[in-house]
């Protein structure tokens, strides 16, 4: 496929959110000449969107342009004062996402959107009334950060860390100070509280008028959904991620297992795969789904968590 250049510069971008609030971002053009369509990056909690400015070069340059964002309250779309905000991680679907989607529309009205969100990225875009625009999303480790769905061996420290540190400190700050701690970004108080007390069932963290709304909004998606899974990630395991892929009814869905091997390397965990070491390996696979909604890994569909509707999705 060539070598694609890692020094492309993006266009500075402002996204105007339904309730007022502006987001910052980038867009990347393919560098092709023409567009295969647009990809929408959605990160993850407490992670900034230049993380994956590399992975978003890599897409312009196979056909793909691409907008990367931050959500608001994180970095370029952080206030000068985080303190005391109301921000909730529901915005960040409802109305950062939205606008996300509605820039991209505007932009190109009737082009292939695709979106990669990774983490709560993945999950967001189900909060959005306009998230039935979206042809197609790619998922890596996503899911919505309940504590019992955490990697066994990992689950005592991860729930002392994010479900009693994380609350105990935002209350005393009035925001989470992430980054002081070396643990992620800072994060409006409203969404570390969700994060620290999140329900079995997402729906239940919101008031019982506002429930049906936000299931059916979920229901109303219908872009197929390949959700990829590390088996060493200690927040994206197979439970988590099958747990948020359940709200997405209305969408062909389907769950694959990666095992650091199958990529040549050693480790991988809940963050990695946006490494440009991956470019060959699991980047280069996602242009499959992105472009023509091949599963590119059929041999790694979890169990039971293979949606039929899309016969391309298994073996």
């Amino acid at each position: 496929m060539g070598v694609e250049p890692m020094n492309v510069a993006a266009e500075v971008v402002s996204l105007l959110c339904r309730d007022g609030y502006r987001l910052q971002g980038h867009l990347w053009r393919s560098r092709n000449g023409t567009e295969v369509g647009t990809a929408i990056i959605n990160p993850a909690t407490g992670v900034l969107a230049r993380y994956y400015h590399y992975y978003a070069r890599y897409l312009a340059a196979h056909g793909f342009a691409v907008l990367t964002y931050d959500y608001r309250g994180v970095g370029l779309s952080r206030p000068a004062r985080l303190r005391g905000t109301a921000f909730r991680w529901r915005d960040w679907g409802e109305y950062d996402f939205e606008a996300a989607v509605h820039w991209v529309r505007q932009r190109d009205p009737g082009g292939l959107l695709a979106v990669v969100g990774h983490s709560i990225g993945g999950f967001l875009p189900g909060f959005a009334a306009n998230a039935g625009d979206v042809d197609r999303m790619l998922t890596v480790g996503a899911q919505y950060a309940y504590w019992r769905d955490y990697a066994p061996d990992r689950r005592l420290l991860l729930l002392w860390k994010w479900h009693v540190a994380m609350p105990a400190l935002t209350a005393l700050c009035g925001y989470f100070p992430g980054r002081r701690l070396g643990w992620l970004e800072d994060l409006p108080a409203g969404v570390a509280l969700e994060w620290s007390f999140r329900r079995a069932r997402m729906e239940a963290s919101y008031p019982a008028v506002e429930r049906d709304a936000v299931l059916g909004r979920f229901a109303a998606v219908r872009a197929p959904i390949l959700a990829v899974g590390m088996a060493d990630d200690e927040f994206g395991t197979v439970q988590a991620i099958g747990r948020g892929l359940a709200y997405y009814r209305g969408s062909p869905r389907c769950q694959v297992l990666l095992r650091p091997g199958d990529l040549g390397a050693e480790a991988v965990g809940h963050f990695n795969l946006f490494h440009t070491r991956h470019r060959q390996s699991f980047w280069q696979a996602t242009l499959r789904w992105l472009s023509d909604g091949v599963n590119p890994w059929p041999q790694a569909v979890v169990d039971g968590q293979e949606d039929r509707m899309d016969a391309r999705c298994g073996s």
